[in-house]
C-alpha cells in the first residue's frame, strides 16, 4: 500500500502517519511544498526513532507525482465524496491520498477523480478528523481487506504468557 500526503501543514501528524507507514510496511509519498522541514524535532518525536525505516518519496508537485506512478490507482480521501471508504475495494498496491489539514485535497484535482473519492462517515457538524487518525482507518480497512499481507497476526505478553 501507499499514502500519499498533499501538502502537509503539521509536522506531528506527518511524524504520526509515518510511523504508521513503518508499523505496516507502506510506502509515503510527499507531494510539496510541505508546511515544516522533515528535520524538525517534531516529525521526530511523532515518528519516534521509526522515521529512518521509513520509505518515503518527495515530489515538487502533484504532476510530478503522476509522471512518476502513471498506472497508479489512486484513492483520493475528502470529506466530500459520495461513496465512503468501507463501499471501495482496495488493491495491495492501491495509493490512498489525503490533502493538507486545512483545505483538502484540491477540488481541481477532486473532480478530475470522482470515482475514487472517498469519504469517512462523520456527523455533519463536523468539519473533518484529524489527518493521522483518517490516515489510520483508511489504510487499516485496506489492509484489512488485503488480509493484512505480511503483518504479524498475533502479539505477545512481555511477561507472561497467554493461556493455550
Amino acid at each position: 500500500m501507499h499514502i500519499i500526503l498533499h501538502q502537509p501543514e503539521i509536522p506531528a501528524n506527518t511524524g504520526n502517519i509515518g510511523r504508521t507507514c513503518v508499523a505496516t510496511g507502506t510506502s509515503l509519498h510527499l507531494i510539496e511544498p510541505l508546511g515544516f522541514r522533515l528535520n524538525e524535532k517534531e516529525i521526530k518525536r511523532a515518528g519516534m526513532d521509526y522515521w529512518e525505516h521509513l520509505d518515503v518519496t518527495r515530489y515538487m508537485n502533484f504532476a510530478e507525482f503522476q509522471e512518476k506512478h502513471p498506472n497508479a490507482k489512486i484513492w483520493m480521501a475528502t470529506t466530500k465524496a459520495k461513496k465512503s471508504y468501507t463501499d471501495v475495494e482496495f488493491g495491495e498496491d492501491d495509493y490512498i491520498m489525503f490533502g493538507k489539514e486545512s483545505a483538502g485535497i484540491p477540488e481541481e484535482i477532486l473532480v478530475e477523480n470522482e470515482e475514487n473519492c472517498i469519504r469517512i462517515p462523520m456527523l455533519p457538524q463536523i468539519r473533518s478528523l484529524n489527518l493521522s487518525n483518517s490516515v489510520a482507518i483508511v489504510l487499516y480497512e485496506a489492509l484489512r481487506q488485503n488480509g493484512f499481507s505480511q503483518m504479524q497476526k498475533a502479539g505477545e505478553l512481555h511477561r507472561l504468557h497467554w493461556k493455550e
